[in-house]
């Protein structure tokens, strides 16, 4: 709604508008809906995809470089070289998280002075940051549509029985069913099992090989109300809108991607009935950890609105990705830096993250593979590590081992001291702490005298303080001295300073 008034106003103003969508079928969807609301408007509307011709695409090219056609609606065939504008205004971007970043500048690319309006119920983290930290302006639309109810939501081993089940009770109610199939070579069996099943049923398949005459002819028919189930592939997870269809089947929901997920399970529940999407996996099948969290996550993002936490969740996992380049995700410096010149320009202050501590010990600090066999899981614990600030995040963490993977081993209790004594020696103004020999040294940015001289009161003879070019304190270790527990000790020492008395000179 809100693309389709800022498309009219751009028209009003004597400029041009072009839609980009990711596939044909939704292409065709919002063509016939612009073609019903600019009806009785001086607004010429067009459609540019596969389900042109070569002809038809040559004479639809040539009105837009004249002028003629004041929308159009395409697929990535707007992004080709031989598309040209007269007087492009405004290009909207639907579904913007199934586009590169090369076809989003390319349409930006054919005007300096182009709106951009981009759609997306799940933004990529590239995206997301640019919005969220000023580059672009952001709106969110939080309240649902008058009379709409949340997805009931299944997460479950498929069963035929409960599928089928589930597929007789929207029947009976008059309504229309989504199966997603996502493998072509099977489809037609798939569609051939359920009619076995119920065989009073209106069953049809869909996926993307098949032409535009006959993709074209399933969707007017599944609209018209002529199928009652569509077995299909994923071809139905961009902004399809067809409101009798409230049950949604999915095979093998555990391959499929958090967002992906969430865009699915959006086909369904777009009218006034309740709607249920069952996401099932093969029976006796073990599914891996990130497997159960993504279905956990989709189980418990109900709510209208989610879409945003889940990829403010994608944000913070994969990063911002690269503004100047065509990363939509990791960890740029560009992006760091201009969030520091956004924050100047609008006169805010620039949080300064303290310098991390270099730590070089002999010591065994990590995560056994003996320990936690997967990969992606070992990753996941040590960044869970990495973040700790203090003692209650380091107990948080070392319970959070203990409940998933048993009684952490020495050197996993070793990695998150390290992490935490790191933090407590940034705050300190320390930048390094190795051992030479048999001597533990710190070097701090600025050597501050009172915590050098704490530490020598405390451990007499064994501290040595050096104020030259590079200073340090040193610590010199005794036989059988654990480094790691000297580490901890001087690091504690030198942070516990007494109050300076008024008028006391430290």
């Amino acid at each position: 709604e809100v693309a389709l008034r800022a498309a009219f106003k751009c028209v009003l103003d004597s400029k041009q508008c072009a839609i980009l969508v990711p596939t044909t079928i939704l292409a065709w969807q919002h063509y016939q809906t612009i073609l019903k609301r600019m009806d009785g408007f001086p607004v010429n509307v067009e459609l540019l995809s596969r389900f042109r011709t070569a002809k038809q695409q040559k004479e639809i090219i040539k009105k837009l470089q004249t002028g003629e056609i004041d929308i159009i609606v395409g697929t990535h065939r707007l992004v080709q070289n031989d598309i040209k504008f007269k007087d492009l205004g405004l290009v909207i971007i639907d579904e913007e998280q199934r586009f590169g970043v090369a076809h989003k500048e390319k349409l930006k690319e054919l005007r300096a002075n182009v709106d951009v309006l981009t759609l997306s119920a799940t933004p990529i983290p590239r995206t997301l940051n640019m919005a969220m930290s000023g580059i672009r302006d952001m709106s969110t639309i939080e309240q649902a549509p008058n009379d709409r109810f949340p997805v009931q939501t299944y997460v479950m081993e498929h069963d035929r029985g409960i599928i089928a089940d589930a597929i007789r009770r929207e029947l009976r109610r008059g309504g229309q069913v989504f199966y997603l199939h996502n493998h072509v070579e099977s489809i037609d069996r798939c569609a051939a099992a359920l009619y076995r099943e119920i065989p009073d049923a209106r069953i049809s398949f869909a996926h993307g090989k098949m032409s535009e005459e006959e993709l074209s002819e399933i969707w007017r028919k599944l609209i018209d109300h002529e199928i009652d189930i569509l077995v299909c592939t994923t071809i139905i997870e961009t902004g399809v809108d067809v409101p009798n269809c409230n049950t949604l089947i999915i095979e093998d929901a555990d391959r499929m991607g958090l967002s992906q997920l969430y865009q699915l399970r959006g086909r369904v529940g777009r009218s006034n009935r309740r709607a249920f999407a069952y996401l099932t996996f093969n029976r006796n099948k073990t599914l891996n950890e990130i497997a159960t969290k993504r279905l956990s996550a989709i189980k418990e993002f109900t709510q209208f609105g989610s879409g945003f936490n889940i990829a403010l969740r994608d944000l913070e996992i994969r990063g911002a990705g690269s503004i100047l380049g065509g990363q939509q995700h990791g960890h740029d410096m560009y992006v760091k830096l201009l969030n520091e010149a956004i924050a100047l320009e609008k006169g805010e202050p620039i949080l300064q993250k303290s310098e991390d501590c270099f730590i070089d010990l002999p010591i065994s600090a990590h995560i056994p593979e003996k320990y936690i066999s997967d990969l992606n899981r070992r990753i996941e614990m040590y960044r869970k590590i990495a973040a700790i600030q203090n003692k209650d995040d380091a107990m948080d963490v070392t319970d959070e081992f203990i409940d998933r993977f048993g009684e952490p081993p020495k050197a996993v209790h070793g990695l998150i001291t390290v992490a935490l004594l790191r933090n407590m020696a940034m705050n300190q103004g320390i930048f390094e702490i190795t051992q030479r020999d048999n001597m533990i040294v710190f070097y701090p940015h600025n050597l501050d005298m009172r915590r050098a001289a704490r530490l020598v009161q405390e451990i007499k003879g064994r501290a040595v303080v050096n104020a030259g070019e590079k200073p340090y304190i040193a610590v010199r270790l005794i036989k059988n001295d654990d480094p790691l527990f000297i580490m901890q000790e001087s690091l504690h020492i030198m942070n516990d300073l007494p109050e300076e008395k008024e008028g006391e000179n430290a």
